[in-house]
């Protein structure tokens, strides 16, 4: 970007144009209309302001955590239109429309969800910072497949990293979880 007198400048950054007068640039923001969990949200964001930046910060949904923020560890795994995603690199923008899903609404009416029930009961965690994450990419594989083999529990976690527990647990609770919820 130029300034009036083509001064280069970054956006955000006070900069002098050819008659010493400084302005300042401001990032403009967007109204993003969204479903989250289930309810009609709006909410303003920046275009270069992530899915995770918006929930934590202009929804204060903190449930999806901050891991790596690139993508790689999962923590910040929610459902967008039925698909898993990393919200650390989905842009806040991309929610226009969309039905995102959060660890916030995965309890109804004050019961904790099967899934929640089974990592708890199974010991399926331990700091905590990787199960909202865990437990989206699950939901997600359970609305799917309801009858997921073990091969496909590991497959659809295998974007989930957990730094303080083995991975059997885990699988061991969304087996328990799918039985209980096929039993409904």
């Amino acid at each position: 970007m130029f300034g009036s007198a083509g001064t280069r400048f970054a956006p955000g950054l006070v900069c002098f144009d050819q008659n010493s007068l400084p302005f300042l640039t401001v990032s403009k923001k967007l109204h993003i209309a969204a479903t989250i969990n289930g309810q009609p949200a709006e909410f303003l964001c920046e275009a270069r302001q992530s899915l995770l930046e918006a929930l934590r910060d202009n929804l204060r949904l903190t449930g999806a955590k901050e891991g790596c923020n690139n993508g790689n560890c999962g923590a910040c795994t929610v459902i967008m239109n039925g698909v898993p995603v990393n919200s650390c690199v989905v842009l806040a923008v991309e929610a226009e429309g969309a039905a995102v899903e959060t660890i916030e609404g995965l309890a109804e009416h004050g019961h904790l969800h099967p899934l929640q029930q089974c990592f708890l009961e199974g010991a399926a965690l331990q700091c905590g910072v990787c199960t909202p994450g865990f437990l989206m990419a699950a939901k997600a594989l359970l609305d799917k497949n309801p009858q997921p083999t073990e091969h496909d529990i590991r497959f659809q976690l295998a974007g989930n990293l957990c730094r303080c527990t083995g991975y059997d647990k885990i699988v061991r609770a969304v087996q328990s979880a799918a039985k209980e919820l096929a039993a409904k």
